[in-house]
């Protein structure tokens, strides 16, 4: 699991965090179509606050439940059982919230280490 631990500000996480999904989705789709100094020249004062908001990114493989005895059982080399298949999508999950689904890929500047390529980007909800 890849994980980037950084904390949102506490005044209305959700509202902050909405903007920042809306901004990624945004910049998602801008990169698509234009060369890089173009989209860091686009982003303009507004975004910049918005780029700044920590977030904890957490990348989930997968999860199981188990009883806490077999938990306890658990030890150095023991193999824990996913609810994934090998080639499934993961789930991209930004302070709690799934925002998007991406396939596990090996990084071409450095084999040894992989990373997640996004294939979906989930719709933000407004909690009523």
């Amino acid at each position: 699991m890849a994980k980037t631990k950084v904390e949102a500000e506490p005044d209305q996480p959700d509202e902050q965090l909405d903007r920042a999904i809306e901004e990624l989705r945004g910049v998602l789709k801008e990169e698509e179509s234009r060369p890089d100094a173009a989209l860091r020249a686009a982003s303009g004062a507004n975004s910049s606050i918005i780029m700044t908001i920590p977030v904890d990114v957490q990348i989930i493989l997968g999860s199981t439940e188990m009883p806490v005895s077999d938990l306890m059982a658990l030890q150095k080399g023991s193999t824990v059982a996913l609810n994934r298949r090998i080639g499934e999508p993961v789930d991209v999950v930004v302070n709690g919230r799934k925002i998007a689904r991406g396939e596990i890929t090996v990084l071409e500047s450095d084999p040894s280490r992989f990373g997640i390529r996004l294939t979906e980007i989930i719709a933000a909800t407004k909690n009523a």
